[in-house]
């Protein structure tokens, strides 16, 4: 006999909660990557808007206005995952977005007097602010999501980076040329993360128990899915603090798996991802309507892949042909070693090869969705309870790799139009992804870890220790 399990409204609350998350990252990512096309426009006005001002600014004043953002943005990930423990995802996520939209507004009133060094400024800000987002993204998908429905839910919530990042490079060029101007990508930017706010007060929950519309069958369903015990404990997460067992997590060879990992993707990302208009532009000579719609491409396929791998995994977990463990490091491998052959090859290609050079760039950067699946989930694996302090410290950490990889492209890069300096630039990317997916085949896991528990630290009494004194003490009572 099968037993139905009554799972509620067929779009219920935690697919509402899973949309809204998703728009919060989309929203975030755009404001966050924005700045490499704004700054083309507002240090060459002449190939997008000349009715605009113009800034003199060096390559390296423009790089530290790229990279400045993630000053910001390591220094609130450890707080975030406290932040979202003591006040919860709501009002951190609220906060947060809010004060990076309105940071973007203000950016057309201060740069005209305060220069590359203010514009530096409100990137720091905003980093500060969008730190706490993806630790709060965790930890609510890990209140919201039924057991078997976290991969689903968790790959919809992220696929937001990758359009957030097509927003940010193909919409982002096309308000430049408009008679909005560069100045119109923050107005627009800030004004999105506004509305976003706005939805996300309404309808937004701290857990199911708190949520206003959730049906009664969705909110059983979500406690009681597959192991009801552990969801009930993540339920109350928010409302009884649960201690963080530090030294087992820092003695846990998965969690550093997952933090070198998480490091090397954040490397390979920014790397492709800030150096790819240069490269376009300095090998291929392409303007900048042709670098904008080249720079979106692979990140729309990207995007479009990130759907094609969650039906895939959807597909191998339901008929149990994998294990989760097997599918994260499957899916991890293909979107990590993949683009590492492809980096490589894309180097050893002349001018005149534009049109592979395009093919090799979308194909890497496309591939390279699978690592949300792959190990962008691993931490609600490992420890619900601890999702958002575990994301937190791979977050932390691997923010460090955005700052660095401009700075060591432009350290080789002297010459944009040099094949042979692009050639050890996607060398060093391409070693990073290899040795990385590598120790995460060898120590990462998807199984939940002991010290998950929330008794980790305050263990319960001993059954038979408590069982001889109850006996010592009848004893004692029959004497008297």
């Amino acid at each position: 006999m099968t037993i139905v399990v009554a799972k509620g409204p067929l779009i219920g609350q935690r697919h509402v909660q899973a949309v809204l998350l998703f728009a919060c990252i989309a929203v975030n990512y755009m404001i966050k990557y924005n700045a490499s096309i704004a700054l083309v426009a507002m240090t060459n006005a002449e190939s997008t808007n000349p009715d605009f001002p113009e800034y003199n600014w060096n390559e390296m004043e423009k790089s530290y206005v790229l990279s400045s953002f993630y000053w910001g943005y390591v220094v609130t990930q450890f707080p975030a995952g406290y932040a979202c423990r003591r006040f919860g995802a709501k009002m951190v996520l609220f906060v947060s977005t809010l004060g990076s939209a309105i940071a973007a507004i203000i950016v057309p009133f201060t740069v005209n007097w305060g220069g590359w060094q203010i514009f530096c400024a409100i990137r720091v800000l905003q980093g500060c602010f969008q730190g706490f987002d993806l630790p709060c993204v965790h930890a609510h998908l890990a209140l919201w999501s039924p057991v078997q429905e976290r991969n689903r839910l968790g790959a919809l919530a992220s696929s937001g980076i990758e359009c957030g990042t097509v927003m940010a490079m193909f919409i982002s060029g096309l308000i430049a040329t408009s008679s909005l101007g560069w100045p119109g990508i923050s107005y627009i930017s800030g004004a999105v993360g506004i509305a976003w706010c706005i939805l996300w007060e309404i309808f937004a929950a701290n857990s199911p128990n708190k949520s206003r519309f959730i049906s009664k069958n969705e909110r059983s369903y979500i406690e009681n899915s597959i192991n009801s015990v552990k969801e009930s404990v993540e339920i109350k997460a928010v409302e009884k603090q649960i201690p963080i067992p530090w030294r087992a997590i820092l003695h846990s060879p998965p969690f550093w798996a997952l933090l070198i990992v998480r490091s090397a993707e954040n490397w390979g990302f920014s790397a492709i991802q800030a150096e790819l208009p240069a490269y376009m532009n300095g090998v291929f000579r392409m303007d900048m309507k042709s670098n904008t719609l080249y720079s979106a491409l692979p990140y729309i396929a990207l995007w479009i892949l990130s759907y094609c791998y969650l039906i895939l995994a959807d597909v191998l977990l339901r008929y149990k042909i994998v294990t989760l463990n097997v599918l994260r490091k499957s899916f991890n491998t293909i979107a990590f070693w993949i683009p590492t052959v492809g980096l490589i090859g894309v180097g050893f290609l002349e001018a005149d090869q534009q049109t592979l050079a395009i093919f090799l760039m979308i194909a890497n950067v496309a591939l390279n969705s699978g690592c949300t699946i792959g190990s962008g989930l691993n931490s609600i694996d490992l420890s619900p309870n601890h999702a958002g302090i575990l994301t937190s410290v791979t977050n932390a950490v691997g923010s460090i790799m955005p700052i660095l990889t401009p700075l060591v492209a432009g350290a080789i890069v002297k010459d944009e139009s040099n094949r042979i300096q692009w050639q050890i630039v996607f060398a060093i990317t391409a070693a990073v992804f290899f040795v990385g997916n590598l120790i995460y085949i060898i120590w990462g896991s998807a199984e939940l870890q002991v010290w998950d528990n929330p008794n980790f630290l305050t263990p319960e009494k001993d059954e038979h220790s408590e069982h001889e004194q109850n006996r010592s003490h009848l004893e004692n009572g029959t004497k008297l």
